[in-house]
């Protein structure tokens, strides 16, 4: 039977070059890189494969050494667990820095370790760091390969030894299906691993401070996340695989997004740290928005959220520490609600849940709710319920003319999912008034549903046929001429009529005219196609001058 992914622990001092080794390695931008030393708190995990062998690569806090964090000690706890659940370790060092009383703390704790060890010297593409490479030979590790996890000099090298030491039956083993298909009721946890057919996507979001890592571990029913009073404590946007149910849900820890003001003050780290959540958010399908229920519903809150609604994700609002407020008695659920939907207007869609991180009340819940926002996302309605539906409506509610001509619903139809996309068709219009918008949006969820998502609407207007197009026929084909032979006497002319004064004569030549002295009514009297001679003088002879005759 296939066997879990062998799990590569990365550990080392604070500022040595751990969180760039792992973006080199993983070819990610997960981990915060700063020169801060302690910048990484949480563990991340991401899979790697080499020449054809997968593992996952983790990425841990600094350990012992120098370190300006104040949650230096959980950040340790949680660097000593990942280090005793390990199938191989790297140990990487400052080269520049040299050996340290920190790099022998941690090869004690290291020795203890049954994972085999590498030693890898970090930062020597600087050429003051070659001469002290050999005193880590003390340290008994073997082997020892030098690196430039910035440049990628050696990082090869190094994935060649990590492969060569990993077991066998692990080398391209996959993910046990039995977890990846989560047969039971319980909820299974994974490490960060590859992408599994529909998979969502959650992020948690909120503002600090709010129990956004307690809740992701409540989900996880592990410590997987470092909880502290602290405001900020999450840095990395940090993900792990939850199995519930069959279903398959991503869950990814955010740091906590204050206003951009102050977070343009807090430093590089925070700024950092913002960025990674809103990119969650952009990549999530459903976000859980967080609320601390003892303050409520912040403008902050609405700010956050409104990233969530205006990227089309489907969203869920957990009042957290409920537990807090429970003494306000049994009629502050229904104030609490209100209060929050005049605050937060724009997500009338978005179900409340009221949970309590700490003590577990109702966290079940939001994974139903997680999974039902999910089907209602990816829901599609047939053409055919959609314009039945318009007709319906549309008869009881027209909407509304801007000018003389009275605008009409021709057909809708339903033209994406994730989020719910519909497009209208009018005979004139090309935008519904906001109000007559909204109304067909609260239709559309009460008819088919749709919760926790938010619905987009697109109008256009029935292209007309041109003014040619629709007056001008085509005229019927003719039929080729046949060509038939001429019989004798068929196309001979007919002789002309005599006129009523008498014969015709011959004029004087082609270019002869009438006399002048000829009236009007001796123009008139020959028939038609006849010309009469001038009264009263004879015409011209053949060749003779023009107004001379021949005596």
């Amino acid at each position: 039977m296939p066997t879990r992914l062998s799990s590569v622990v990365l550990v080392g001092r604070p500022n040595v070059g751990k969180s760039t080794l792992f973006n080199r390695v993983t070819r990610t931008r997960r981990a915060i890189v700063t020169a801060i030393p302690g910048t990484t708190r949480d563990v991340l995990a991401q899979p790697v494969e080499w020449e054809g062998n997968r593992f996952i690569f983790v990425d841990t806090g600094g350990m012992f050494g120098a370190s300006e964090d104040p949650l230096h000690a959980l950040v340790l706890e949680r660097g000593r667990r990942a280090v005793a659940d390990a199938d191989l370790l790297v140990f990487l060092t400052d080269g520049r820095e040299g050996l340290t009383p920190g790099d022998h703390e941690i090869a004690e704790v290291l020795r203890g370790s049954s994972a085999p060890v590498i030693l890898a010297i970090n930062k020597m593409d600087d050429k003051r760091a070659r001469a002290g490479a050999i005193d880590f030979f003390q340290l008994g590790f073997d082997p020892i390969l030098e690196i430039s996890a910035e440049h990628g000099d050696g990082v090869g090298e190094l994935l060649e030894a990590i492969v060569e030491r990993l077991p066998r039956s692990a080398r391209s083993a996959e993910v046990d299906e039995q977890d990846e298909e989560g047969e039971g009721d319980d909820a299974g946890v994974a490490w960060s691993g590859r992408k599994v057919p529909d998979e969502v996507s959650v992020a948690i979001i909120g503002r600090p401070n709010a129990g956004k890592s307690s809740l992701v571990n409540r989900l996880l029913r592990e410590e997987r996340m470092i909880v502290s009073d602290v405001p900020g404590t999450t840095r990395d946007a940090v993900d792990t695989l939850l199995t519930w149910h069959k279903r398959h849900f991503r869950i990814v820890d955010t740091a906590g997004i204050r206003r951009p003001g102050k977070v343009s003050s807090g430093g590089q780290v925070e700024n950092v740290s913002v960025l990674l959540a809103r990119r969650a958010i952009e990549d999530a399908d459903i976000v859980v928005l967080v609320i601390d229920a003892s303050v409520g519903a912040t403008d902050q809150d609405a700010a956050i959220a409104g990233e969530a609604d205006k990227a089309g994700r489907g969203v869920i609002i957990a009042a957290n520490k409920w537990d807090l407020v429970k003494q306000e008695g049994p009629d502050y659920v229904k104030t609490f609600d209100e209060a929050l939907r005049r605050q937060l207007k724009f997500l009338d869609y978005a179900p409340i849940l009221h949970i309590s991180a700490a003590t577990g009340e109702r966290t079940p819940k939001l994974l139903e709710h997680i999974d039902r926002v999910a089907a209602s996302r990816r829901q599609r309605v047939k053409t055919p319920a959609l314009n039945k539906f318009v007709a319906t409506v549309t008869a009881a509610n027209p909407p509304q003319s801007p000018g003389n001509r009275h605008v009409r619903i021709l057909y809708a139809a339903q033209i994406g999912v994730a989020p719910p996309m519909f497009v209208f068709f009018t005979n004139i219009a090309t935008t519904f008034h906001f109000s007559y918008q909204r109304f067909l949006i609260n239709q559309l969820r009460d008819a088919f549903g749709f919760v926790g998502s938010p619905i987009r609407m697109q109008v256009r207007a029935r292209r007309e046929r041109s003014a040619e197009s629709s007056t001008q026929r085509r005229a019927p084909a003719r039929k080729p001429a046949t060509w038939k032979p001429r019989t004798p006497g068929a196309g001979a002319r007919k002789p002309k009529a005599p006129s009523a004064g008498g014969p015709k004569t011959k004029s004087a030549g082609s270019g002869a005219r009438r006399s002048k002295a000829a009236g009007p009514s001796a123009r008139k009297s020959g028939t038609p196609g006849t010309k009469a001679p001038a009264a009263g003088r004879p015409r011209a002879a053949h060749g003779a001058r023009k107004g001379r005759t021949r005596r």
